[in-house]
């Protein structure tokens, strides 16, 4: 992949920017949030699908199956940009039921892809909604929502793309301000060095900044241009109309340089339509989780017009097959969202939804409930475990904090039991025992002399978590 020189140490990929020292302006070319690396780096091909589960390895422990069929989704999502138009428009997405206990891994999974794919995500729970005509939240709400995490999404991107493009910007107005505009080019280098090595922060320079608004609060800065260009009348037409007013001050150049960035900043983001790149992001990208899907099923035999169940499955039907939802950014067609839906099924089957929404949740995915090893591995395997954060958080009390094996071990069996004998919830009893087991060494760490070393072994574990094991033994003889 080809990059450019950057002084200011800021990853940006050329076909992207269009920019010279003195003004610069992002490319309106779309960028597929697929093909984006972590930096916002235009990638030539997405992720292959034994590459995305290995990514999610690192992070969730088992269920295969999951992660194969979301690795398969976003694969298809690349794949489909790959073909003709015409066909590419009768491609839609296979979208997924996952179906398992609480705790498993179903929304982590969904949210990890999200984030791999740099695709807008939102995560809904199904029982909030309600059906058109009742109080509360309807479908069409989720798309809206969606939509704005995207302009978010976009705004940030597109400000990180233009980084570099801000930053010489900003370096030429600086040096206007420090040697005027006639000043010659190899005066203006030496003074650009200096300027790139700290070496004029604590200049004095002369800029538009926010006064005040006539509502009395503040109002952001506008370049009024230089001598050479004129004042940007339209520009100053925007401002009056908004009720703002600029001041001329007199500020170091350490002060001054935010304010210009923000300046040139958001003059990157007029001239490039962020509502439309956000919707495109949506209709392409977006990626919707309807978690507790199951609590939208009716006990029985009964089906009629309930505004917490059957109501919302017959909202959802066209949401998901497709449509228009309009918002007040633009109207966003659903065709091309990937659904992820997903439940426990405990008091239901999934066969118990309404036959035109399973047609279209066709991919259907079991998660198994966590064993006592999947509960140690979950401990110790991730990249960012739950034993290594505590160990690095109770690190930057310069203290030393060791779990043993069979204190790890312990842990693991005991939260095991619990799920089996008090309620299931998966890997997030481990949160509920790990904190307990640690709580006295977090409140005396920062009395402890540097250096000092804790262990946890399995001794300590039954100690400190003895309450908890009471109550897990008395669970066994409730009828």
């Amino acid at each position: 992949m080809r990059r450019v020189r950057n002084p200011y140490n800021v990853q940006f990929n050329i076909k992207r920017l269009n920019f010279s020292s003195s003004s610069a302006a992002i490319s309106p070319s779309s960028v597929q949030p697929e093909a984006l690396d972590a930096e916002g780096t235009v990638l030539m091909a997405a992720l292959k699908p034994n590459e995305v589960v290995s990514q999610l390895d690192k992070f969730i422990v088992g269920q295969p199956d999951a992660k194969r069929a979301v690795a398969i989704a976003l694969r298809n999502r690349w794949r489909r940009h790959q073909l003709p138009d015409d066909l590419k428009m009768e491609v839609i997405p296979k979208n997924i039921l996952m179906i398992g206990p609480t705790g498993c891994g179903k929304t982590e999974i969904a949210r990890r892809i999200a984030k791999l794919s740099q695709a807008p995500f939102i995560k809904v729970e199904a029982t909030k909604f309600t059906e058109v005509g009742f109080h509360g939240k309807d479908v069409d709400q989720i798309i809206r929502d969606l939509l704005d995490i995207s302009i978010n999404m976009t705004k940030k991107r597109l400000k990180e793309s233009a980084k570099l493009a801000v930053a010489a910007a900003v370096e030429g107005k600086i040096l206007d301000c420090l040697l005027g505009h006639n000043a010659d080019e190899a005066q203006r280098n030496t003074y650009r060095t200096m300027l790139r090595d700290g070496a004029l922060e604590d200049r004095i320079i002369e800029i538009d900044v926010p006064g005040k608004s006539e509502k009395g609060g503040p109002a952001a800065s506008i370049d009024m241009g230089n001598s050479n260009q004129g004042v940007n009348l339209n520009e100053v037409l925007k401002f009056m109309k908004a009720g703002k007013k600029m001041e001329r001050k007199k500020m170091a150049v350490e002060e001054a340089r935010p304010i210009l960035e923000e300046v040139e900043t958001e003059k990157q983001l007029d001239e490039f339509d962020v509502n439309k790149e956000a919707i495109a992001s949506v209709e392409e990208s977006g990626i919707v989780f309807l978690d507790e899907i199951d609590k939208l099923v009716n006990s029985g035999e009964y089906r009629g017009a309930d505004a917490s169940s059957e109501g919302v499955q017959r909202d959802l039907l066209p949401l998901i097959e497709g449509t228009t939802i309009s918002t007040k950014h633009g109207n966003v067609n659903t065709d091309f969202i990937l659904f992820i839906a997903s439940g426990a099924f405990h008091a239901s089957k999934p066969s118990d939804l309404l036959a035109e929404l399973q047609g279209r949740l066709p991919i259907k995915v079991n998660l198994k409930g966590l064993t006592e090893d999947d509960l140690y591995r979950i401990l110790t395997e991730p990249v960012t475990n739950l034993i290594r954060q505590q160990v690095e958080m109770i690190k930057t009390e310069d203290v030393e904090l060791i779990f043993t094996e069979d204190g790890i071990r312990e842990i693991a069996r005991v939260a095991f039991e619990m799920n089996k004998t008090v309620e299931n919830i998966g890997a997030r009893r481990l949160h509920a025992i790990i904190e307990k087991v640690v709580e006295e060494v977090s409140f005396q760490a920062p009395e402890q002399p540097p250096g000092h070393k804790i262990v946890i072994d399995k001794d300590t574990v039954t100690e400190r978590i003895g309450d908890m094991v009471k109550v897990m033994d008395l669970r066994k003889y409730i009828l």
